[in-house]
Order: structure tokens, then C-alpha cells, then sequence
């Protein structure tokens, strides 16, 4: 459905991957996706996923560098490749 990959000039790379499933009590949106932002040694920098094993934190969720899991808004898939691809940009601006 979606995939995107680069590089940027530091040797930081990022992926962003969503595929169309059956709508599921899983995935109840019919949409799986997980974005990835790494350093160039392979560091997960930023992530967002939907994986359904966080109930507690919610289906949508980022895992930010610090290691903690915070819940995301979902509107659309545009709105949270917008978002990651944003928040990637803010995260390469502080190392750099």
C-alpha cells in the first residue's frame, strides 16, 4: 500500500511501511504500519507502529528515543506520515 525509505546525509535512515489487511479486531482501521528512524550504528531514534500488543498505551503508539511508548492520534495515514516524516526532520536538526 505504502513504503518510502531514504537516507539522510549523517548515515541516518528511515522506513516507512504500511500495508492494507482485512479490518479485524486487531487492526480495525484494515491498515497495518510501522515507521522506523535510525542512527547510522542502527539506534531506533524514532518509531510508530500500530502492533496491537500495547493495550494500555493504545493501538497506535510511538516509541520516541527515550524508550517509552506514548500514544498517537490517528486521522489518516497521510496525517501520520506527515507527522513521523516531520518529527524525523526535528529529531536530525537537534543531533546535527
Amino acid at each position: 500500500m505504502y513504503r518510502d525509505y531514504g537516507e539522510k546525509p549523517d548515515g541516518s535512515e528511515y522506513e516507512l511501511v504500511a500495508w492494507q489487511v482485512p479490518v479485524s479486531e486487531e487492526f480495525p482501521e484494515g491498515l497495518k504500519y510501522s515507521f522506523q528512524y535510525t542512527s547510522a550504528t542502527g539506534e531506533t531514534l524514532l518509531r510508530f507502529d500500530n502492533a496491537p500488543h500495547h493495550p494500555d498505551i493504545g493501538r497506535h503508539h510511538r516509541h520516541p528515543p527515550d524508550g517509552d511508548i506514548e500514544p498517537l492520534e490517528f486521522t489518516s495515514l497521510s496525517d501520520l506520515i506527515d507527522d513521523f516524516r516531520n518529527e524525523v526532520d526535528d529529531i536530525y536538526e537537534q543531533r546535527n
